[in-house]
């Protein structure tokens, strides 16, 4: 029974290669014009499609394997050089078979008619492959170049004719092709490959493209051809190239910017383990990576300060003092011009070496990173050297500018240290230089970093200690020096701290100013005083002792310090002569009159006002006549040189001599005489001795305070004075 042709061979066919063309025994030389493929049957070699010599026919049919596409859409080629099989249904279509039995609606000439349907379903994928928008290569699996597409030789300016049977490698780089990846393409362990490679340009410039390398397999499924198909995206990279320049470039200066400086420090902090760290290990050994990018050391590794890596890195950190000014006076646009000029003269200077680094890390820092350093030593020197490039003038838009430079330096093994970390120190290191004059470069101290870092953790609870009820008041006593009686008590604050114990108020008062936190603090420290001094009052209401507040500048600036003093008062009911406000010089002559009001309104309630740390500040003794002040209180370096003893039979002031304490003693003298001309009283801090006492006393000073006295203590300490009624050490 002959076979019969199935229905689906009178539909139009999927695509497919059409017989190969030309008779048995053809040479398979490439000819223009013609398409297909075929086999020598004389030779067994594969010929390249195009090699036929004219349009197929039924004779030629029986002597060639025919390349089409099989049902799961792979090219199917026959096994025999005899045989043509449908490419539907893999039948036999040679030699009179696959014809329509009889009876059948298909006439006796179907397998004419399905050839022909074969050489326009070729025709139809010849159009696609010749008139295709991307290039596409048939590749055989010696690597070389099958058949090639117009669109393919325009790419790297060649011509059709010349890629034919040439080595892909000759047009495709094979550099940077996957090891792994490829090998299992090529031995059908995957269908495709995508991969963005270099074209060789017959100018000599590369072609950037994106390559997808796709698997055809005979009708058995076994590797056959590669079809590689490729897309120009040389724009593509080069616009990719722009945006990464722009985005790891500062827009003004052309220097890297603040992102590409973190990328080189995080390579540079990167440790490896292996060969590289004297270790060896197998293929899956990978360094442990720690925070900030930073290898973490191993035992196993070897790694660390005593391993065999001991890589340094180091960091310049700089900032152009007094450039805010430039900006102000000038213009930005001035500004702008000395960045560059400043940028060019670090990169010209600073960046030889491949192993520095110079970057802008926004407004008018910059820095400069050294990836290889060899100590501490070496980043000093380059920091010496930024600041004598830096203090030569520049001439900008018809200006000489003279700048100075700030420079902060870090330097130390990378196995000491992250990104992150070195930056901050660095950033550290540049503002201890601002604060220690400008124009300088220092070093990074561990210790004055670890106090910096104790301030910062300060100033952050200070609040929270605050609600947590972690501060206390201490009350050192204001001593008569005329009697030894008990006047008063100045309050002290004290932070009980859960981590640091107590701390005295140099410790975190002046964190509290810079963070605001003074003027909550401010208003519980002076409810909480006139609350005790009316408990004193009430127990003691002969003795009229009076409380000591001290009131900081921000307290006056940033808060209505006339209606917290009233609110106070009114809560506790403490009378406001039984109240005194410290305040020092420059809060009290700071700029503007808003000080002056503040506490002339206070002094018109009844509120006493001292002048702390008076002779320390700017005062100007014409105008301390004007001023609302009731008290001066003389800073305790005036008393250092009342140590000694009086001469014997001494009673007023000694004549100019040549010892300090003379010197100290006349001009303590003179502020004292000058304070009750003004109809004020004097009070002297720090004193440990009767014999500052007692010289003291022979000035004519007021009251006084010390440990000769008593140290500052809980209320219960002047409680116990007042209620014993017995006088201070001084009045004995």
């Amino acid at each position: 029974m002959r076979h019969e042709e199935p229905q689906h061979h009178r539909r139009l066919l999927s695509p497919a290669l059409r017989p190969a063309d030309g008779p048995v025994g053809t040479s398979g030389a490439a000819r223009d014009g013609t398409h297909g493929f075929s086999v020598n049957t004389v030779t067994g070699d594969r010929a390249m499609p195009g090699t036929g010599t004219g349009p197929g026919t039924g004779a030629d049919i029986g002597h060639a394997a025919v390349p089409g596409f099989g049902a799961a859409g792979r090219i199917a080629t026959a096994v025999d050089s005899t045989v043509v099989r449908c490419p539907t249904c893999s039948a036999p279509l040679t030699n009179g078979s696959h014809r329509p039995a009889a009876g059948a609606d298909q006439p006796a000439e179907g397998t004419d008619r399905l050839l022909a349907a074969l050489r326009a379903s070729e025709s139809r994928f010849r159009a696609a492959f010749c008139d295709a928008g991307i290039g596409m290569a048939l590749i055989d699996p010696d690597d070389r170049i099958i058949e090639v597409n117009p669109a393919f030789a325009t790419l790297i300016g060649r011509g059709v004719g010349e890629l034919v049977r040439t080595h892909i490698h000759d047009t495709i780089d094979p550099e940077g092709m996957p090891h792994r990846l490829f090998p299992e393409l090529v031995r059908g362990e995957r269908e495709r490959l995508r991969v963005e490679k270099q074209l060789k340009h017959r100018e000599g410039h590369t072609v950037w493209s994106k390559v997808t390398i796709s698997l055809i397999r005979d009708e058995v499924g076994s590797p056959l051809y590669t079809l590689a198909m490729v897309e120009d995206i040389t724009e593509q990279r080069r616009l990719g190239d722009r945006l990464e320049y722009q985005a790891l470039h500062d827009p003004l200066t052309r220097l890297p910017n603040r992102t590409s400086f973190f990328e080189r420090l995080d390579a540079a902090c990167l440790t490896t383990s292996g060969p590289a760290a004297g270790q060896t290990g197998g293929p899956g050994d990978s360094p442990a990576v720690g925070p900030g990018g930073a290898a973490a050391a191993s035992p196993a590794t070897g790694a660390g300060p005593a391993g065999p890596d001991r890589r340094r890195v180091g960091v310049c950190y700089l900032d152009l003092d007094g450039f805010a000014a430039i900006n102000e006076t000038l213009g930005h646009h001035i500004g702008d011009q000395l960045l560059i000029a400043v940028a060019t003269r670090l990169r010209h200077g600073f960046s030889e070496q491949a192993a520095h680094l110079v970057a802008r890390m926004g407004g008018d820092e910059f820095a400069v990173l050294v990836t290889d350093s060899k100590g501490s030593d070496q980043l000093t020197d380059l920091a010496g050297r930024i600041l004598a490039v830096l203090e030569q003038p520049f001439d900008v838009a018809g200006h000489r500018l003279v700048v100075t430079a700030s420079v902060g330096v870090v330097e130390r093994s990378v196995h000491e240290t992250t990104p992150t970390d070195l930056v901050k120190d660095a950033d550290a290191t540049l503002y201890w230089s601002k604060a220690d004059g400008r124009a300088r470069w220092t070093l990074y101290d561990p210790d004055r970093g670890a106090h910096q870092l104790t301030r910062q953790l300060l100033a952050t609870a200070l609040r929270p200690a605050l609600e947590r009820g972690e501060f206390t008041i201490e009350y050192q006593p204001l001593v008569g020096l005329s009697d030894g009686a008990v006047r008063g008590a100045e309050a002290l604050v004290r932070w009980r701290h859960p981590r640091y114990g107590t701390l005295s108020p140099d410790r975190f008062i002046p964190l509290a100013e810079e963070s605001g936190a003074i003027v909550p603090l401010g208003k519980w420290v002076l409810e909480e005083s006139c609350r005790q001094a009316q408990r004193w009052l009430t127990e003691f209401p002969d003795t009229e002792t009076f409380v000591s507040v001290n009131l900081a500048a921000r307290q006056i600036w940033d808060s209505d310090v006339v209606a917290d003093v009233a609110q106070a008062l009114d809560r506790t009911g403490l009378p406001a002569r039984l109240l005194q406000l410290e305040i020092t010089e420059s809060a009290l002559l700071g700029p503007g009159g808003r000080p002056l009001q503040a506490l002339q309104a206070l002094a018109d309630m009844g509120v006493r006002i001292a002048i702390d740390d008076f002779g320390t500040g700017y005062s100007n003794l014409a105008y301390l006549s004007r001023l609302p002040v009731h008290v001066l209180k003389l800073d305790g370096t005036f008393i250092e040189g009342f140590r000694d003893p009086a001469p014997a039979g001494r009673t007023e002031l000694p004549g100019a001599g040549t010892r300090r304490s003379d010197a100290d003693e006349q001009i303590v003298g003179a502020m004292v005489q000058l304070a009750h001309t003004l109809g004020l009283t004097v009070t002297a801090e720090g004193i440990e001795s009767a014999a500052q006492a007692e010289r003291l006393r022979l000035t004519g000073c007021d009251t006084a305070q010390g440990w000769y006295f008593a140290r500052p203590g809980e209320a219960e300490l002047v409680a116990a004075i007042l209620r014993e009624g017995r006088p201070g050490p001084g009045g004995r």
